[in-house]
């Protein structure tokens, strides 16, 4: 796989040169990824380390679900909680993993460390919004002189769960973060076909790099659905279903 060029204001990883991603978080099986790479994603986040999580892999799973997405030309993304950089480091090397969310209170010298370790890798660091109030935000300038490509915006449920919790951020509370960002961001909480439009000024933003969903891809069963997903794509980034001329 080639890696693509890096944009202006990432570190020089492989990040994709055109930004807009959408993004389907805990993938579980082949059949998950076999839907995704039918429906519209370029990315599939795979949980590791997040104890007690619905969609946590073992090692041996994680690099099984890690190597057919990338046949199927998905690109993985490991979504953890964990706080060790060596330990990180190892499970993206040994799965072929490029892409690597820090999706709990992981610190700014973490992030330092993992690109010390794996200068190559796309690393994603989550901002948690409760409330209204960003958790991180006296360390966002931090992370990106630590070498984070991305962040991610979610929600923190006032009983404090994070990740794939379908609470939706508010707009007013996203832009009012957005003037201490200077690399991409990936929006996530909630999002859904139905309150698309709701969020038109944050993606309109320059620095929007793509939807990250997990809830509105599943039935009530949890599992995905190649309508719920393929909806999402024609809703969050119809472009990608576009045939070039």
């Amino acid at each position: 796989m080639t890696a693509p060029t890096a944009p202006v204001g990432t570190t020089g990883t492989a990040a994709p040169a055109r930004w807009g991603h959408l993004k389907v978080c805990g993938a579980r099986s082949r059949t998950d990824l076999t839907l995704l790479a039918d429906t519209g994603p370029t990315l599939v986040g795979l949980w590791h380390g997040i104890p007690g999580g619905p969609a946590d892999l073992e090692a041996d799973r994680l690099a099984d679900l890690a190597a057919t997405a990338i046949r199927l030309g998905l690109e993985p993304v490991l979504v953890t909680f964990l706080d060790d950089a060596r330990t990180i480091a190892a499970l993206a090397r040994a799965t072929g993993i490029r892409w690597i969310q820090l999706h709990a209170y992981q610190s700014p010298a973490l992030v330092a460390d993992l690109r010390d370790r794996l200068p190559y890798a796309v690393l994603v660091k989550v901002l948690h919004l409760a409330r209204g109030r960003c958790l991180e935000r006296a360390f966002t300038g931090a992370f990106e002189r630590a070498g984070c490509d991305l962040f991610l915006l979610d929600t923190v449920t006032d009983d404090g769960r994070v990740g794939s919790t379908g609470h939706p951020l508010d707009p007013a509370h996203v832009h009012a973060l957005l003037p201490r960002l200077t690399i991409p961001f990936l929006l996530a909480g909630g999002l859904s076909t139905t309150n698309r439009d709701t969020y038109r000024t944050v993606t309109d933003h320059p620095l929007y790099a793509g939807a990250d969903i997990d809830t509105a891809a599943r039935d009530r069963t949890g599992r995905f659905t190649h309508e719920a997903v393929t909806a999402l794509t024609r809703a969050w980034h119809p472009r990608l279903q576009e045939t070039p001329a």
